[in-house]
């Protein structure tokens, strides 16, 4: 009887939150293991820390964002949209949600200060060590 009270009670939490407990978040702001590529794994530290210097260094100097459907180009404007929208929030890698050989693309929780979040997919194109493209988009 314990055991089935035990198991009922477990499926009951799984279906009203939607799935298991995530594993923790990391220091780095990843849940797990997940083997994020290098300047992917550099803008998410970097969102964390607060580091706006460290986010930008992430980029190509000519890089760009595609913010839902506002496009942001070159560290100028890349250090301003994410000195006005990104520094102060947090990022948690939940997934890799696809692998090519100049990038990848992340299931993300993003939550910007002050707000619960929700999960986006942020797909990071990467030439020589740095982020070129990064295509931010709601799941």
């Amino acid at each position: 009887m314990r055991t089935l009270l035990g198991a009922t009670l477990l499926v009951l939490l799984v279906v009203s939150c939607g799935s298991p407990a995530a594993t923790p978040p990391s220091a780095s702001g990843s849940a797990g293991p997940v083997a994020v590529e290098g300047a992917a794994q550099a803008y998410v530290d970097a969102v964390n820390a607060g580091d706006l210097d460290a986010l930008v260094a992430s980029f190509a100097p000519d890089a760009e964002i595609v913010d839902v459907s506002r496009s942001i180009k070159g560290h100028d404007a890349i250090r301003r949209w994410a000195d006005a929208e990104v520094i102060g929030g947090t990022l948690r890698v939940l997934s890799i949600a696809g692998r090519r050989a100049d990038g990848q693309k992340l299931l993300v929780h993003w939550a910007p200060g002050g707000s619960g979040g929700w999960r986006a997919h942020y797909d990071f194109t990467v030439g020589n060590g740095r982020i070129v493209k990064a295509d931010l988009q709601y799941a």
